[in-house]
C-alpha cells in the first residue's frame, strides 16, 4: 500500500480521545480501591450494633440530648451546632437550615420551653436539656393549636420557614405580648418569610391567642 492510503496508517489519536481513555482508566482504578474499604466500614458498623452511624470522629465527646421526650446518647464533634446535630445526627429534618447565621429563624426549636435559634448554639451547651422540635409539637392526628391555625389561615406558601415560624409562634403564647397585631409582629420579627405570608401568619397567631 502507498503512504497515501489511509488504511496503511493507524488512526491519529485526538486529545479528546486520549483524555477520555485516561480518565476512564483512573476512575476504574479509584473505584476498585474504594469499594473494599467502604464494604469493610459498613461491616464494622453492622457488627457494632449501630448500623447507619458515621465512623468515630477524632476528639468526639459524649452528650445526652433529650429531644421530643426521647433520650439520645451521642458522640459528636464538640463544634457541632444544635441544628446540625438535630438534622444530621438525630435525623429530625423538620427543623430547617436557612441562613445558618441566626438571621432568618427557620431553625427555631424550644429548649426547656424557650425558643432558641439552633444554628447559633452548640449541641454541647444543651447536654441534658429538654428540646422540642416541630416533630414533637404535635402529630398529624393531634395537631398543636398553632399548627392547626397555620393550616386554617394559610400561614405558609413554600413552607420552608413554616416550622420555625410555628415554633416561635408557639413560644410566643407563653411570652409577654401586647394584644394588637403590631406586638405580635415585633415578637415574630426574627422569623423571615421569603414568600411574604406575614398577614396570614399574624392572623393564625391571633386566632390561637383569642381562643386561649
Amino acid at each position: 500500500m502507498s503512504d497515501d492510503d489511509p488504511q496503511s496508517c493507524p488512526p491519529d489519536p485526538t486529545r479528546r480521545k486520549f483524555l477520555l481513555t485516561t480518565g476512564s482508566s483512573v476512575a476504574a482504578s479509584l473505584a476498585a480501591s474504594y469499594v473494599p474499604a467502604f464494604a469493610n466500614s459498613s461491616a464494622e458498623e453492622s457488627d457494632s450494633g449501630s448500623p447507619g452511624t458515621v465512623p468515630s470522629i477524632e476528639g468526639a465527646v459524649p452528650i445526652k440530648l433529650r429531644i421530643n421526650g426521647r433520650d439520645h446518647n451521642l458522640r459528636i464533634d464538640p463544634r457541632t451546632t444544635l441544628l446540625d446535630c438535630i438534622r444530621e445526627t438525630v435525623v429530625l429534618t423538620g427543623t430547617k437550615k436557612g441562613c445558618d447565621h441566626g438571621q432568618c429563624g427557620a431553625c427555631t426549636v424550644h429548649v426547656n420551653g424557650k425558643r432558641v435559634l439552633s444554628c447559633l448554639n452548640l449541641a454541647l451547651m444543651h447536654d441534658g436539656h429538654e428540646i422540642t422540635t416541630i416533630e414533637g409539637l404535635g402529630t398529624p392526628e393531634a395537631l398543636h393549636p398553632m399548627q392547626a391555625a397555620f393550616l386554617a389561615c394559610d400561614g405558609y406558601q413554600c413552607g420552608y420557614c413554616t416550622s420555625g415560624q410555628i415554633m416561635s409562634a408557639a413560644a410566643l403564647l407563653n411570652e409577654p405580648c401586647g394584644p394588637d397585631d403590631a406586638a405580635v409582629k415585633e415578637l415574630m420579627s426574627g422569623n423571615i418569610c421569603r414568600c411574604g405570608a406575614y398577614a396570614n401568619i399574624v392572623e393564625a397567631i391571633q386566632q390561637v391567642r383569642k381562643r386561649a
